[in-house]
Order: structure tokens, then C-alpha cells, then sequence
């Protein structure tokens, strides 16, 4: 970094009090682009080296989009590019966000949930294990039995045997399932009520349990199912697991692996059914990205249903995602 870059601030004029340029900010505003930490910051860096180029001390919030935008597409792609000028819709909408993020054990949920919570600036992150939790609290063992088991093992709690036709595990999971349902719903009132941002990630999130249409208008719902259709990369997941936590021991998982794959199978046909987005996980990387993108997808069709017009600093960098799409074709 020379003397010059260590010395100079360039203030974006438009913002109040005249903030200056800082990569951290920058940084952030890119992850949600999908790029990795590192990358953005690196993308922040590349920006920061365009403005002391300019050799000015001030610059507007949409000539400092115009270059980031310009940066990305250098760097990372249009793809990159596109996904940075289409998050600008999620302010200008001014509803919250509800990512629902669902799949069987092992597919990675959580680990995706917490680095799309960073990526995205949410807070909330809710999974529907704790739900369940909280709802053992309420109903006693006698009274829901399946609470009380793992989402793969629910049908050794099932009261009366299912038909000879029905799969003794799906049964299970669906009355676990249908139960804790009850407390997504509850979780997706509460954000439209706040007007916060909210990722609920669980097994139990099921397509065709958890009714969205009642929120649409006040929350923008995105649902993704995750999976591993390897049946070895999705076991050695759980290796994985069992050695971050000693709570979570191998054996249990593997001895129930059949029943978990089970599960999956049954997911991913009830995400078929409900027109759900099925992201592979086997690189998490290229699944936050997946995610991502059909988040950003999400948003950009929610903002052209909405009829909503591009502001004065946006309408120029609209122009450029059109003019992606149309070199992408």
C-alpha cells in the first residue's frame, strides 16, 4: 500500500455525515454476491484502488456502485455483477427476508444457514430442532411421542402401526414433521409482524407442511431443500459432525443412515411436488452460491411483479444487468 492510498479518504459525498470509502463495508455489501470473504475483500481492494485512481476526494453512492459493478464483472463475472445490482431490490422492497432452508440430516443445513446469515447481514437464525425443543416442553412424551425422537428414527414412536403400504419411517416423519410445523408457521407470523429478517433451517422444513401463501404480501419467503444424492460424501458428513462435536456421536447416524436417506428421498419428492428449489451440497462454496442466486432470483421476481421502478441511482446500474442478460443469451 503506497503513502498515498494510506493518507487519502475519498468521502461518499451523498451519504450523511460524508462517510468515508471503507473495504470492510464494501466487503460486506459484495459477499452477498456469493464471493467468498476473502474474494470480496479483495473486490473491495480493487475498488479502492479505482477511486484513488480517480484522484478525487469524493464520489456519489451510484458512481461508487457503477465502479463496483464494473470491478466484479472484471474479477468475477457478470454472474457476480448481476447478483450485487439485483440485492439492491431487498431495501427498496422493505419487507423482510424469510430463507427456509430444509433437507435431511447431514446435508448441511446449518453450516449453510450461518454462513448465508453472514453473508446476508441476518441476525435470526432459528433452527427447527430448538423448536421442537421448546414444544417438549408443552406436550409430554404420552401425548406426542415423536417429539421425542430424531426426525430419522420418529416411527419407533408411533402409537398405532401404520399401513402395510406406508413406510414406517415416512409416517413417523411426517407426524414430527406436521407438529413442528406449527412452530415455523409461528416464526414466520412473528417476522412479518417485526419486519425481520429471519433463516429457519431444519429437517422439518418440509415443502407442502408450512403454508407460505398466508404471508406473502407481508414477509418474501424463499424455500431451498439441500441434499447429497453420494450416498459416501453424505456419511462422511457425519464423520465431520461427530468430530466438531461429542454431542453428536458417529455411530448413531450410521446406524440410522437407511432411514436418513429414506427421509431425503422423501424431501426431495415433496420439493418436486411444491415447485421448491433442490441445491446438491458437495462443495460449500458452490452451494452458498446456488443458494444465493436463487435467493437473489427470488428477489429480483418479486421486484418485477411489484412493478417496481429503478430510483435515479439505480436505474443506470438496471441498464447494465440488462445488458448481461442480453450477452448471456
Amino acid at each position: 500500500m503506497t503513502e498515498r492510498s494510506r493518507s487519502t479518504h475519498i468521502v461518499i459525498s451523498d451519504r450523511e455525515p460524508g462517510l468515508p470509502y471503507s473495504k470492510g463495508l464494501m466487503a460486506s455489501q459484495v459477499m452477498v454476491t456469493g464471493l467468498s470473504p476473502n474474494r470480496s475483500y479483495d473486490v473491495a481492494e480493487r475498488i479502492e484502488e479505482r477511486l484513488l485512481e480517480r484522484e478525487e476526494t469524493s464520489i456519489t453512492s451510484k458512481q461508487l456502485y457503477r465502479i463496483a459493478v464494473d470491478v466484479l464483472r472484471e474479477v468475477a463475472g457478470d454472474r457476480y455483477a448481476k447478483n450485487f445490482l439485483r440485492w439492491r431490490d431487498v431495501e427498496r422492497l422493505d419487507i423482510p427476508l424469510v430463507i427456509l432452508i430444509g433437507g435431511a440430516t447431514g446435508v448441511g443445513k446449518s453450516t449453510i444457514a450461518t454462513q448465508l446469515a453472514t453473508r446476508l447481514g441476518i441476525v435470526r437464525v432459528v433452527a427447527t430442532d430448538a423448536i421442537r425443543e421448546v414444544m417438549r416442553g408443552l406436550f409430554t412424551r404420552d401425548l406426542m411421542p415423536t417429539l421425542y425422537t430424531s426426525s430419522f428414527d420418529a416411527d419407533s414412536a408411533l402409537r398405532e402401526p401404520p399401513t402395510r403400504s406406508a413406510d414406517k419411517v415416512i409416517v413417523g416423519f411426517r407426524e414430527q414433521t406436521a407438529a413442528v410445523a406449527v412452530g415455523v408457521g409461528a416464526l414466520l407470523e412473528r417476522a412479518a409482524i417485526e419486519g425481520t429478517s429471519v433463516i429457519i433451517e431444519g429437517a422439518h422444513v418440509v415443502p407442502g407442511f408450512v403454508d407460505i401463501e398466508p404471508y406473502e404480501d407481508r414477509v418474501l419467503p424463499v424455500h431451498i431443500v439441500l441434499a447429497v444424492d453420494d450416498q459416501d460424501v453424505h456419511r462422511s458428513h457425519f464423520v465431520a459432525r461427530s468430530s466438531d462435536s461429542s454431542a453428536r456421536p458417529m455411530e448413531r447416524y450410521v446406524k440410522g443412515f437407511d432411514n436418513i436417506r429414506k427421509v431425503q428421498k422423501y424431501i426431495k419428492s415433496q420439493a418436486l411436488t411444491h415447485g421448491v428449489s433442490v441445491i446438491p451440497n458437495y462443495n460449500l462454496d458452490q452451494a452458498l452460491s446456488a443458494v444465493i442466486d436463487t435467493v437473489v432470483e427470488r428477489v429480483a421476481a418479486r421486484a418485477a411483479a411489484g412493478g417496481l421502478d429503478p430510483d435515479d441511482a439505480n436505474e443506470i446500474l438496471e441498464n447494465r444487468v440488462l445488458e448481461m442478460e442480453g450477452r448471456s443469451r
